[in-house]
């Protein structure tokens, strides 16, 4: 009897420990910009924009052989790794870190606020909600226009604004300040924009192949 009670004093302890939640600490990014005060007006890319706090954004493709793993990958990260897509920066991780991150001190002192939340509004602004898609009917090929899923939508935006950036970066002389301008203009939806640009580009297209 004495030992069922020394158990059931055990069992209690673990469960009291068990229901305490540890609180972790927000990691601001680059230590200056807090993601936990972004926000997403577009809901249907919420669950597919990782804001997940980090220390290093590198998780080493942990997550490349997993089914829609790209969620996992905070959109930091994703957008430093198409950063790494000219001979300049091909697989310079840090290099790309360093302009992703003086690029976000360029947005601020022009801005005076989260530069976070120009690039989400970005994202937002130039992700295509339909694009063209070719199908064969025996020997004709016929090309029809379809709703974009949310992934890919991200995936679009996120390549459109790094390729922006770095077309531009041999007019600005910087890629840091290209790469700055390009989230703004596409913050504001200016067609001046790239991203902007391509995506009324597809979605005029597919438009079009709806018809």
């Amino acid at each position: 009897m004495a030992e069922d009670k020394e158990i059931n004093n055990n069992e209690e302890v673990v469960d009291e420990g068990a229901t305490d939640e540890v609180e972790l600490p927000v990691v601001p990014l680059f230590g200056k910009w807090d993601l936990t005060e972004v926000n997403i007006e577009d809901k249907t890319l919420e669950q597919h924009i990782n804001l997940n706090a980090f220390q290093v954004p590198h998780t080493g493709g942990r997550h490349s052989k997993k089914r829609f793993g790209k969620r996992n990958l905070t959109v930091i990260e994703r957008m430093i790794n198409n950063l790494m897509r000219s001979e300049k920066y091909t697989g310079k991780k840090a290099q790309a870190y360093s302009v992703l991150k003086n690029s976000f001190n360029l947005i601020h002192e022009k801005k005076k606020d989260n530069p976070a939340q120009h690039m989400i509004k970005a994202l937002e602004n130039s992700a295509p909600r339909a694009e063209v898609v070719s199908l064969r009917y025996g020997g004709i090929r016929v090309y029809s226009g379809v709703d974009v899923s949310p992934t890919r939508r991200v995936d679009t935006a996120i390549r459109n604004l790094c390729i922006g950036a770095l077309n531009s970066s041999k007019k600005q002389r910087s890629i840091e300040k290209s790469l700055a301008k390009e989230i703004m203009l596409a913050s504001e939806a200016n067609p001046d924009s790239y991203a902007i640009g391509k995506k009324e580009e597809i979605e005029r297209q597919a438009e079009a192949a709806h018809n």
